[in-house]
């Protein structure tokens, strides 16, 4: 199995990695829209039929990070099953045979001295994309900036360098079988964090777009010192609210899905606000079912007088991504006190709204300033494949360029063409 090189000159390899994305860009901007089709087809075969190959190559990065005393968040994103290679796989399938995004005619009009203007899709460039732990990242990302027309340069994360080189030799496999340049997609062959730094420089003007995907800390170094363009989220402070006016089953299956899917995403609920009104009704219930899938409750004075099992829930707990099976949990009263409270502590990635007040529901929708809001569904849908994009390449909680799940219309600029007969401006 692949080990992560150690480099003397990391500079130097990652200025070549660079040319070598620039350089298959300018191919991969004029390549045909089935040729990227075909090469993502591809490459999903080789990853189905390489799936004993991955996993592996997952074993031993599993094996190093129970050795280094990894989070069970972290060891559950890293972990690979024939199940989720399968979803990989289906994921670029799915990516492939979405509607090639360049050259779209976006907008078109005509100006009064004849002149036609036109706004088009155009590919962004070179795109490194900067993850941790998830070595599904590596397919999703190659998979989406391909059919965006991209070249992309991927350093994943050293708990799962050996699981990214199985997965992205498979990837280049399908590119190279398609008559595409291999530098397409690359992988930084190498653990050692100068390589990171290198590419938030740019790689002397060779990157486009930086995608960091992973922790807080990761991420706000990114947003620190890249000298190029980002598209990140630091952290999912995802809340879901409970008006007076929700049914209660159907509360307390959302709820339950919500923070205990799966803990270690996202788009996992932190925070459960429920409008005092409700608290006779609903409180205990959905506080019962949460405990049952086992879930820790963390309340405030109100909470933990009505919910004994609960403990004190402090200042920090409203500011906590937990990625762990603990919910901070606060009574409000009504949307009023909903939206206050978010807005007070949100990361603006994800909300969601259980009621059957339409009224509620619009203030909801109106007043949140969240790259993803939610009417009586889980969090756990703020997923780029649930939104029909194939795939996603991070959640961007930024307002500029791109917002939400990054898919590949995301990942393209556009350009103007504009039509004449002549006319010359007086």
């Amino acid at each position: 199995m692949l080990k992560a090189l150690e480099v003397s000159d990391v500079a130097a390899l990652m200025a070549d990695l660079g040319c070598r994305a620039r350089a298959a860009s300018q191919i991969l901007a004029i390549a045909a829209p089935e040729a990227k089709r075909e090469a993502l087809l591809a490459a999903a075969r080789f990853v189905r039929d390489g799936a004993a190959v991955i996993l592996e190559a997952n074993e031993i990065d599993l094996a190093n990070a129970q050795d280094a005393g990894l989070s069970a968040a972290s060891i559950d994103r890293l972990t690979l099953d024939p199940t989720r290679i399968a979803a990989m796989a289906a994921g670029m399938e799915a990516i492939a045979e979405l509607k090639d995004p360049v050259g779209t005619v976006m907008a078109a009009w005509e100006r009064p001295n004849g002149l036609r203007i036109e706004r088009v899709r155009t590919p962004l460039g070179v795109i490194g994309v900067i993850y941790e732990s998830r070595p599904n990242v590596t397919a999703d990302a190659g998979a989406l900036c391909l059919k965006a027309g991209n070249a992309v340069i991927l350093r994943g994360g050293s708990d799962s360098v050996n699981t990214s080189a199985a997965i992205h030799a498979f990837l280049v496999q399908g590119v190279q079988a398609a008559g595409l340049p291999a530098g397409a997609i690359q992988l930084v062959p190498t653990t050692d964090r100068g390589a990171v730094g290198e590419m938030l420089k740019g790689l002397d003007g060779n990157v486009d777009v930086i995608v960091p995907r992973g922790g807080k800390s990761l991420v706000a170094r990114v947003q620190s010192d890249a000298r190029v363009p980002v598209f990140a989220h630091l952290e999912g402070l995802c809340h879901v609210y409970v008006d007076r006016s929700a049914e209660l089953d159907m509360a307390m299956k959302v709820i339950v899905n919500a923070k205990m899917r799966r803990t270690g995403i996202c788009g996992a609920a932190e925070t459960l606000l429920v409008d005092r009104a409700a608290a006779d009704t609903h409180l205990v219930p959905m506080l019962d079912a949460l405990s049952a899938a086992g879930c820790a409750i963390r309340g405030d004075d109100d909470v933990v007088r009505r919910f004994p099992r609960a403990q004190v829930a402090r200042e920090e707990d409203w500011r906590t991504e937990y990625l762990d099976a603990i919910i901070s949990v606060r009574l409000v009263d009504g949307i009023e006190g909903a939206i206050r409270h978010i807005a007070t502590y949100s990361s603006h990635h994800t909300e969601a709204v259980i009621a059957e007040d339409p009224a509620v529901v619009s203030r909801f929708f109106n007043e949140i300033d969240s790259a993803i809001l939610l009417h009586n569904a889980s969090t756990q849908f703020a997923d780029g494949g649930e939104f029909g994009f194939g795939g996603e390449i991070g959640i961007a909680t930024g307002k500029m360029h791109a917002r939400g799940p990054v898919g590949v219309e995301q990942l393209t600029s556009f350009k103007y063409r504009v039509h004449g007969t002549g006319q010359v401006r007086p």
